[in-house]
């Protein structure tokens, strides 16, 4: 791996933002760990202006934790706040859920597709750095039609934090076949207009995500 990032020179805080969320979403830079802007700055071979900056958007994402004297850490949630996570995206999305199956047009339903392929060649691939972002775009899609932009927002923050623990569920190897059945039926179910079935399928989706990670974690934790 060579010393140096090499990254395109417009637009720095940008393109650091998105690479040091990725490395953050990876596991690459694990929770807790110590963020140096001397050594990013080495890292991506730029000043410290562009990581500070970079550091100060996901701090506001909630990725990163700056204190008053410039230091920075990875955030860390406690296996509470880890469940509190899913549960929010328990209540947003199958709320949106129901209100988009009855609006959801032809083209709705092709996005989808198209998107739900994508994500089973990535699962097929075994290509984690794919799985998260594909993730995340399928599910708004299959809520897209319900056109509620304030809560899209919100799940859009709560989806940053939730991220990491949706790919660490899904690099556990038994757990990716559940995972495409699911989202297949999903859209299944949409299709047919068949809006309880649906969101009783997404609520335990999501439930059997948050119990098992909680789960795996807490056994990690426990052999540190």
């Amino acid at each position: 791996m060579p010393r140096t990032r090499a990254i395109p020179r417009q637009s720095l805080p940008d393109v650091i933002t998105n690479d040091l969320r990725e490395r953050i979403l990876s596991g690459e830079m694990a929770e807790g760990e110590t963020i140096r802007q001397e050594a990013l700055a080495e890292d991506y071979d730029v000043s410290r202006m562009p990581i500070r900056e970079a550091l100060k958007r996901l701090d506001a994402e909630g990725l990163v934790q700056l204190t008053n004297n410039r230091g920075a850490s990875v955030t860390s949630h406690s296996l509470s706040e880890i469940g509190e996570i899913f549960d929010l995206r328990i209540l947003l999305e199958v709320d949106l859920f129901q209100r988009a199956i009855p609006r959801m047009s032809p083209a709705h339903f092709g996005e989808c597709e198209r998107l739900l392929t994508e994500m089973e060649k990535s699962y097929d691939a075994y290509d984690v750095g794919r799985w998260g972002s594909l993730n995340n775009a399928y599910h708004m899609a299959l809520y897209a039609a319900a056109g509620r932009g304030l809560s899209n927002e919100i799940l859009q923050r709560v989806n940053v934090q939730s991220d990491r623990y949706v790919r660490m569920h899904l690099s556990v190897m038994k757990q990716r076949e559940p995972a495409k059945k699911d989202h297949r039926e999903l859209l299944s179910l949409a299709r047919d207009g068949r809006v309880e079935d649906a969101c009783a399928l997404l609520t335990r989706h999501i439930r059997r995500t948050k119990e098992q990670l909680l789960d795996m974690i807490t056994s990690t934790r426990k052999d540190d």
